[in-house]
């Protein structure tokens, strides 16, 4: 077996990190600016780098609710073990977003980190270790906590992200019925505002993910207790969703842009309104949510209210699909990296 030191497992677990912090800038923050930049109110360079700078002014700015979400779904002693854990369960998210990426699928990040956590906690020490949040849903003070306040947050953001679209699209069509062309100019403007403003709330609700681990990892590595990520490591998480984003997920964005619905200047807007809204309620309340999941069911909210039967169903059923498969298969992918290191390392 090979020997490494503690210290050199938390600076995988920080790399790793960052490297699942940038492929998160390619699937979720690409497609934040995807209605944007197909509908024609920006260029993909303006709409790429305006995401990039609020993303990461987001990712330093804003706050701990969703961290807190994620450091507190498992239960394990804060030590060298945990760290082992924590590798596995990034490596195994930041592994599928690759996969997914690269064939173009807009996959859930957040889908894929969850599976990866419970994945390597699971093979690593049982389920009893993670904390569903069952007991505490039936309890008598119904509070939803761990795994299933998780879950609960990315089942419903893309569901009140489609009804809001679809309400607001309704909306639409009665007030700007007798509109001009010309109104497009100014919808076509106004969506900078919102795209900065979706850009920070994504860029606050996806860097707290990682560094729900990070807290952890610091925990594991001090031995002792660690309440929030440094200043610093917000700052680094930040820009490496930075350079993801700077990259592009041209395919995905296309994905979106145009495989689900033809995104004219008032569906992007509507859809953006309605992705803020999900998103900032998410923050506000600490559930860790899809981006992409969001977005993509804002964008399926106006292409139903404006013409059900231009939707491309076929490709929303194997966006759903990728999905449902995401956390099973990202679940997979941690447990088997897990096995692997604590055949191979032994921690000194």
């Amino acid at each position: 077996m090979i020997e490494v030191s503690t210290t050199f497992v938390l600076i995988l677990v920080i790399l790793i990190g960052l490297v699942f912090t940038f492929t998160n800038g390619l699937h979720d923050a690409s497609a934040v600016v995807a209605t944007f930049i197909n509908c024609g109110a920006a260029s993909p360079k303006q709409g790429i780098i305006l995401a990039s700078i609020f993303g990461i002014i987001g990712a330093v700015l804003g706050g701990n609710l969703v961290a807190d979400t994620i450091s507190g779904v498992i239960s394990l002693p804060t030590d060298a073990f945990l760290l082992m854990v924590l590798l596995a369960a990034i490596m195994g998210a930041t592994l599928w977003d690759l996969i997914t990426w690269r064939l173009g699928l807009p996959s859930s990040s957040t889908h894929s980190f969850v599976g990866g956590i419970i994945g390597a906690v699971m093979v690593s020490a049982g389920p009893e270790h993670i904390l569903w949040g069952w007991a505490e849903l039936v309890g008598p003070n119904h509070e939803v906590t761990g795994i299933v306040k998780v879950v609960i947050a990315l089942i419903i953001s893309p569901i009140i992200g489609f009804m809001l679209a679809f309400i607001l699209e309704k909306i639409s069509e009665i007030l700007l019925r007798n509109a001009k062309i010309s109104i497009n100019r100014w919808i076509k403007r106004s969506q900078w505002l919102i795209v900065s403003l979706l850009s920070f709330t994504n860029g606050s609700n996806d860097i707290q993910k990682i560094m729900g681990i990070f807290v952890l990892a610091l925990a594991a590595a001090s031995g002792s207790m660690v309440e929030t990520a440094p200043l610093w490591m917000r700052f680094i998480g930040g820009f490496a969703m930075f350079v993801g984003i700077m990259m592009g997920g041209w395919r995905i964005m296309k994905t979106l842009g145009r495989g689900i619905f033809e995104i004219k200047p008032i569906h992007s807007i509507n859809s953006q309104l309605a992705s803020l809204g999900s998103i900032l309620g998410a923050n506000l309340t600490g559930a860790p949510v899809s981006s992409t999941q969001i977005i993509v069911g804002s964008i399926m909210g106006v292409g139903t209210a404006d013409a059900y039967k231009m939707v491309n169903w076929k490709i929303v059923k194997e966006i759903i699909v990728a999905w449902f498969i995401t956390i099973p298969l990202a679940g997979i992918i941690a447990a088997g990296i897990y096995l692997a290191m604590n055949l191979l390392l032994n921690m000194a």
